[in-house]
């Protein structure tokens, strides 16, 4: 039966061990245009990034940092009277790709329409646009269908459509197999309230699908073996200065494959000025200083940072709190 051309359709789901459920649509909404709203935040590179043991192999893994100051929002019009998914602007293939997967998936790739995407996350800087986007397409689709899948299921539709995508659709720290569309390990709570003085290092686009993976030594992999067990007691403990910690070592590596310039001042910057340590996207421009949110000296730390920043002619900066909801995750009704 296509879904859509009869009085009695029928709409498929999963239930949470992803077994397949049907159920009718009620009379005359498979006609009908079916609106739906979708909202993804954008994030600030990665605290950590590397390769790591999973299960006798390695992995290719990240947990990235939450921003809530960028975010992308779709909004999609279905009908099961359009022949085709369309998507305005019409360079956002990705994005359509992973809506019209969407609606594969729920068993109502027959339904047609416009897909509009708006946002304010740069292109090319390692604030995964490409998954906001991608996230926010995929979340309006569901809104507007009423349906719901599982965040593994979403995260495996994006990575289906970017080939490599952030864990954006997660509300707590993971580390995640960009490439899968897994997650490696679940460490079960949102990421540690930190001042993030954001800058941006260089003004180019990198394509992050054409950069080449990283090579990592033995040594390198074994240390990202450390600082994963770290990573796990500071979550479970709530201990900032760890995570800093964690971020820096992160960012040290990745001055091999990708180099922040003047990252020598920037770690005296952030020693002089109290901040936990320096967190950096691995394939972006982008890279920021972590503060403790707590901290009753923080406005003068941070004041003392921006204007280190501006010397060093990183006068391109912002600055937000991670873990703010501001830009959360979420579908809305329409």
């Amino acid at each position: 039966m296509d879904v859509g051309t009869h009085n009695h359709a029928v709409l498929m789901s999963q239930d949470r061990d992803g077994q397949v459920l049907t159920e009718p649509v009620p009379g005359g909404v498979a006609g009908d245009v079916l609106v739906g709203t979708g909202t993804a935040p954008s994030h600030h590179g990665e605290l950590l990034q590397g390769l790591f043991e999973d299960g006798g192999r390695l992995r290719r893994g990240l947990v990235t940092l939450p921003c809530s100051l960028f975010a992308s929002e779709a909004t999609v019009r279905l009908s099961s009277w359009e022949p085709e998914l369309r998507v305005t602007p019409t360079w956002k293939t990705k994005s359509l790709s992973a809506a019209r997967d969407t609606l594969a998936a729920l068993g109502l790739d027959t339904y047609g329409g416009v897909l509009e995407l708006r946002g304010d996350v740069a292109v090319g800087r390692g604030l995964g646009s490409s998954t906001s986007d991608v996230t926010a397409a995929i979340l309006a689709v569901l809104s507007a269908t009423g349906r719901h899948l599982a965040p593994e299921r979403i995260a495996r539709i994006a990575v289906g459509a970017e080939v490599a995508t952030d864990p954006l659709i997660f509300d707590r720290l993971v580390l995640f197999a960009q490439r899968e569309g897994e997650v490696i390990e679940d460490f079960h709570r949102p990421v540690l309230p930190m001042e993030v003085v954001g800058f941006s290092y260089a003004d180019a686009e990198i394509d992050t699908l054409s950069w080449p993976a990283a090579r990592y030594t033995p040594w390198e992999i074994e240390y990202f073996r450390s600082l994963r067990g770290l990573l796990r007691r500071a979550v479970g403990r709530g201990d900032t200065a760890d995570l800093g910690r964690i971020a820096t070592a992160s960012a040290r590596i990745n001055q091999r494959i990708l180099p922040v310039p003047h990252f020598d001042r920037l770690l005296q910057t952030a020693e002089e000025s109290g901040a936990l340590g320096i967190q950096v996207a691995h394939s972006g421009t982008v890279a920021g200083l972590l503060f403790d949110s707590r901290q009753a000296q923080l406005e003068s730390q941070v004041a003392l940072a921006t204007r280190r920043l501006n010397q060093l002619r990183f006068t391109d900066n912002w600055r937000y709190t991670a873990g703010s909801d501001s830009h959360g995750t979420h579908v809305r009704e329409s």
